[in-house]
Formats: structure tokens, sequence, C-alpha cells
């Protein structure tokens, strides 16, 4: 299977919700609060749900990711100690309904938007969390709908959620991108035959396991770049939205 980006082939584009459009990592300030040393709690925290996922996938096992972030974070707050109320519990869960937003998320998709590409969000998280994260970070406008794993019962990196985000967008596979963080996002759409880019935002080592992403990049600016989505303009006369795109392209014009 090639790993070469295509980027004429692309209609529709997917996204990864957590570590890609908002930064989990913020879910660390609401531990600050309550102990004394919160990252190593934290990093266990998101290690553990993700493997809960991993594992519900394999004995089918599903569970709300909500119901599987409850379960990660008592065991990480069990594994250093930590006793808190019910009542702590859930504020600090809470807080993935308004994690921080990557700064280059809004224009990003509004640019792919108003170039003519099928914007969606493709997440573990249940519908729910995914309503309150488009409303938080501002990008409902852009979005042409989110896909939970919830539709499926089946986290990533299972080809069935890939495949049934495909049918949902009405797009062949092949013809989607899917931009992720996370480097076992970017083995479970390109074993579905979707393309994938790895949002590299921490510069991290590639992985020696399984197939390569079809383009890195740092930044979901750099993905609108190579997918020939440069500058898009406001006109404040008639309130249409000129993208400028390719050399090859003058102007898409949306109004």
């Amino acid at each position: 299977m090639s790993t070469e980006f295509d980027p004429d082939r692309i209609q529709t584009v997917t996204f990864d919700s957590y570590s890609t459009l908002v930064d989990v990592e913020a879910a660390e300030q609401a531990l600050k609060e309550r102990v004394e040393n919160p990252r190593p709690i934290s990093q266990l925290w998101r290690s553990r749900s993700l493997a809960y996922t991993f594992v519900a996938n394999q004995i089918d096992a599903y569970q709300p990711f909500y119901e599987v972030n409850r379960d990660a974070l008592q065991y990480a707050l069990d594994a250093h100690d930590v006793a808190l109320s019910s009542s702590e519990r859930d504020e600090i869960l809470a807080v993935y309904h308004e994690l921080d937003v990557f700064d280059d998320v809004r224009d990003s998709i509004s640019r792919l938007d108003a170039a003519g590409y099928s914007c969606y969000v493709l997440s573990n998280g249940n519908p729910e969390m995914l309503s309150t994260m488009v409303e938080h970070t501002g990008i409902g406008d852009s979005i042409s709908g989110t896909i939970s794993a919830a539709e499926v019962s089946t986290f990533k990196p299972a080809a069935e959620l890939y495949q049934h985000g495909a049918a949902r967008t009405g797009t062949p596979i092949d013809a989607i991108v899917h931009a992720t963080a996370g480097w076992f996002d970017v083995v479970g759409a390109v074993h579905a035959g979707a393309q994938a880019v790895w949002v590299d935002r921490k510069e991290r080592p590639s992985e020696p396991f399984g197939p390569d992403p079809h383009l890195t990049v740092e930044t979901l600016t750099k993905m609108c770049d190579a997918l020939g989505v440069w500058i898009c303009i406001l006109s404040f006369i008639d309130s249409s939205i000129s993208c400028i795109t390719t050399p090859e392209q003058n102007m898409i014009e949306q109004s």
C-alpha cells in the first residue's frame, strides 16, 4: 500500500478530537487544584484510558468513552494513593467538555470548509462529549458533523469505525484524509483504506511499528498548505468567502 500523500484524491477531511483539536494536557490543571504532583497522574490517566479502549475492542466490552475515562481516572488516582470524593472526580472529568483548543484549529477548518472540503470530527468520544467540544471550540459552522465510536460500539483503531465514517460522509474511503495526533489512529485509518496525516505537534520520533502516515505535519495549518488551501478572505460587502488555493486554480467562492 502506497503511503505517498495524494491531495488530488481528497474530498473529505476527518479530524480526531482529543490531542488533535483540543489539548488533553489541559486536564492537568484540574488535577493541579487538588493534588500536589498532577503530571504523572494526568499522564497515567490518559494512557490508561486509551489502553482500556484497546482492550474493550478485543473483548467486545464497549462502554461510552466518558465512562472509560472515569475508570481510567480512578485507576490513576488509586495508583498514586490519592483519595478524592465522587464530586471532585466528576469536576475533574468535566474538564473534557472545555479543553483548550489549539491555536491553528479554527482557522484551518474554516479554510478547508471554504475551499469545498467536507469536514467531520471522527472520535472515540461519545456524542455528548463531541457536542460540547464542538460548541467550546467554535468550529460548528465549519464542520459537516461529528462521528462517534458510540455509533458502532467500537473504538479506534478498529477499521469498522473509519469505514462507518466513510459511509456517514458519503465519501469513498480512499477519498478521505484523517488528521490525527495519535499514532495508533494513523495506523487504523491507513489500515481501513484512508489517507492519514499525523499531526505531530511535539516533534516526536516516528513509530517503527505499523504503516507510515501519508503526511506528517506540525500543525493543521501545514496540512492546509499541503492540500493547496492557503488563504481565506471574508468579504464584508456580500459576506462571501474566497479561498486562494493551488496555483492552477483561480478563486473558489462560496456565498
